[in-house]
């Protein structure tokens, strides 16, 4: 079955892209409960990405939610279900991004390497272009898999028996997706100058890349035109009823009382709440509203926001400001509050969202804000720490979905393993 070839990094149109691996090919096998997606070439574009062609199949179970099988021996790597090879195409350009780049210079010669912290253990990308280690994110359920199935070192003096072995499996001397590099380049002495030349542009644009991303290119002077100073101060005036979204007492926040009218989190609620949806009014600011009030970095904060600013369409209203959650959930104590904030947007404010509890928690997953053991503890512990008791019971009894679909998929990783 012939496969043609892509660039591994799809968005990138020059066809003269250094850095290639064949498309990715699909066959439906079986049918009705039976059905599977075998990957005929799943090897060849492990291959040319230096990795062991378990991996990428692992990751596309753990985002389809479907069970994986690899029979290395006779070459057949499968994915219950029937999926398209488009979404596995998507899915293949999400595993490049998380585990192939380079954060810093977005160059898939990489190696992942384990790195021991104590009794921690983290897996970083050894970028061989820039020379930059950059962490993936441990908390995708692909790590585990990896830490159970490091990738294997080839011994030093059997030159070239990465390839020749044919599935991926260890850190390969030549740049993935250039097979033969290794014996037409430095052993002959030629393409030295190349190389240099091409490791010299790639740190000029990792350096560029470092100035030009992140939040560097937003504009974070405040406007002091007369009518945003008046659109400012009527915010902050707010109305009485704007006490409804603070939080409740007794949260044991460090910062002690803070639940009067005039407390920075009342004041960061009202202003969110007066200004959602309009122009203008984004992630950014929002973030630049907390900051002015010195609590961006509390839990609190999260608890507010989520009840002045998501809606009916909380859903859809994630993905938009998706740039902030993550800004301002960075520990298991914001995620707390970010749940209990939804207790009280859908037990209190919006009853009738009651039944799409399983696809916020979703949503907040896939989107690794939340994570899966948080949700869990939350799941089986009832609290009247943000709501009332019953309330607190409904909204977790309608998060079942959820819930168990993230204890099935990790009962299948233990089979599986």
């Amino acid at each position: 079955m012939a496969a043609g070839i892509v660039n591994i990094r799809r968005d990138v149109d020059d066809k003269f892209y250094r850095y290639r691996m064949p498309l990715l090919l699909t066959k439906i096998e079986g049918k009705g409960n039976g059905i599977k997606t075998v990957i005929p070439n799943m090897s060849d574009v492990a291959r040319a990405l230096s990795r062991p062609p378990t991996y990428p199949t692992k990751f596309f179970g753990c985002e389809l939610g479907a069970q994986t099988s690899f029979d290395e021996k006779n070459d057949r790597y499968i994915v219950n279900g029937a999926h398209d090879a488009a979404r596995l195409r998507e899915l293949l350009d999400s595993f490049i991004d998380k585990f192939v780049l380079c954060r810093s210079c977005k160059n898939p010669e990489t190696d992942l390497i384990i790195l021991k912290n104590g009794r921690n253990e983290d897996i970083v990308r050894d970028c061989k272009a820039c020379g930059e280690r950059t962490g993936v994110d441990m908390r995708h359920r692909l790590v585990t898999f990896i830490l159970k199935n490091p990738m294997k070192t080839p011994k030093k003096g059997k030159k070239g028996k990465g390839e020749a072995n044919g599935n991926g499996g260890g850190v390969h001397a030549t740049a993935p997706g250039v097979p033969g590099e290794e014996e037409n380049g430095d052993e002959n002495g030629e393409g030295g100058d190349s190389d240099d030349e091409l490791t010299k542009k790639i740190k000029a644009e990792a350096a560029q890349l470092t100035t030009e991303t992140s939040l560097a290119k937003d504009d974070w002077s405040a406007d002091t035109s007369a009518e945003a100073v008046k659109a400012r101060v009527k915010a902050l005036e707010g109305q009485v009823a704007g006490l409804a979204i603070t939080p409740a007492g007794g949260m044991g926040d460090d910062d002690g009382s803070d639940d009067d009218a005039d407390s920075p989190y009342a004041q960061f609620g009202r202003w969110v709440e007066a200004n959602r949806g309009q122009d203008g009014i984004g992630s950014v600011q929002i973030y630049k509203k907390a900051e002015e009030l010195g609590v961006e970095k509390k839990h609190k904060t999260v608890l507010v926001l989520v009840q002045a600013l998501f809606t009916e369409d909380v859903v859809k209203e994630i993905d938009t400001y998706e740039r902030l959650l993550v800004a301002m959930v960075t520990s298991e104590k914001h995620q707390k509050s970010l749940l209990g904030g939804i207790e009280r947007l859908v037990g209190l404010t919006f009853p009738d969202l009651i039944s799409a509890v399983p696809k916020i928690l979703m949503c907040l997953y896939q989107k690794e804000i939340l994570e899966e053991e948080v949700a869990l503890h939350w799941g089986e512990h009832v609290s009247k720490k943000y709501v009332d008791k019953e309330t607190s019971k409904k909204v977790r009894k309608a998060s079942v979905p959820f819930l168990t679909w993230l204890k099935e998929a990790d009962d299948d990783d233990e089979d599986e393993e």
